[in-house]
């Protein structure tokens, strides 16, 4: 048997000491609740009274309840539009930002401010920016001869209004793409212009290509965010009008401090959890067709 050194067993102590933060708080607020939700999902519990056991019945219920799929409809909406609209968009504003413009640090700074201004406010000037009446977009509509929707007011516009507001705040994946851009070599785009490609043949066979796993990660993590996303829809519309824009995050949420039913609020949990985990799968099956690494 190898005998541990004096400065080994020193390491040890210290690397145990160092790292038993993130592990008393990994299962205080991340193992402990995940274990709590997989026991409350099997009871039924208004957290005024004990709780009492009851089996699958939760799950059995969950299936059979049709605002609970309608929930599950209006998250995937969601989350194809805020996903769709939200990649695109930062991607050519990332692209733009990356010319060499005069002022280049202060667009930059624009850009980026919306993403440290807080949910509510935000929530709030959305409000007024989605208003049919007086909101600045049907204004814009209307100066060019084009009735405006009723947005938030409307369930048909409800939830293309909530995607266009999940632009908002995109400074964070503005600044992954900025990071990506610069780090492709101007020697691909000095090839490419000796082979005689134009701009979209180095855009589409030279960035598009080098950028895809940076654009893969957005997608993926923005699905993630967007599938669990409830406080602004909760502030702006509270699901409706209607359950228009009740989503799976704001079900939860109704089910647990609304309605005081935090079992079936744990089983909805897991339902979200689910969701994720299937949506994320997908994602990385067909990245094999996609997403271009330069290492293989």
């Amino acid at each position: 048997m190898t005998a541990v050194s004096p400065l080994a067993r020193r390491e040890a102590r210290r690397f145990h000491l160092f790292v038993s933060p993130w592990l008393i708080g990994f299962v205080l607020f991340s193992a402990g609740p995940i274990l709590a939700a997989v026991v409350l999902s099997f009871m039924q519990w208004n957290l005024l009274q004990t709780p009492t056991w009851v089996g699958f019945g939760n799950y059995v219920r969950m299936f059979h309840d049709p605002e609970f799929w309608e929930s599950i409809e209006n998250t995937v909406q969601y989350g194809l539009g805020s996903v769709a609209l939200g990649v695109t968009f930062t991607f050519l504003l990332a692209l733009l930002l990356n010319q060499p413009l005069r002022f280049q640090g202060l667009f930059r700074t624009v850009m980026y401010l919306p993403s440290v201004v807080s949910g509510l406010a935000t929530a709030l000037l959305w409000l007024n920016i989605l208003h049919p009446d007086y909101g600045l977009i049907n204004k814009v509509l209307a100066s060019v001869g084009v009735q405006g929707p009723g947005w938030l007011a409307s369930q048909e516009w409800a939830i293309p209004g909530l995607v266009l507001m999940s632009v908002w705040g995109a400074g964070n994946t503005i600044v992954i793409y900025l990071a990506g851009l610069q780090g492709i070599p101007k020697t691909l785009y000095e090839a490419a212009e000796i082979d005689g490609a134009g701009w979209w043949r180095r855009f589409w066979s030279v960035t598009v290509p080098m950028m895809s796993p940076v654009i893969f990660f957005n997608v993926v993590t923005g699905f993630i965010a967007a599938l669990q996303s409830y406080v602004l829809i909760l502030v702006m519309t509270e699901g409706g009008p209607g359950n228009a824009t009740m989503v799976l995050g704001l079900y939860i949420y109704r089910h647990a401090f609304v309605y005081f039913d935090m079992g079936y609020a744990a089983t909805l949990s897991w339902a979200m959890f689910v969701l994720v985990i299937v949506v994320t799968a997908i994602q990385f099956s067909l990245a094999r067709r996609w997403v271009h690494y330069e290492f293989k």
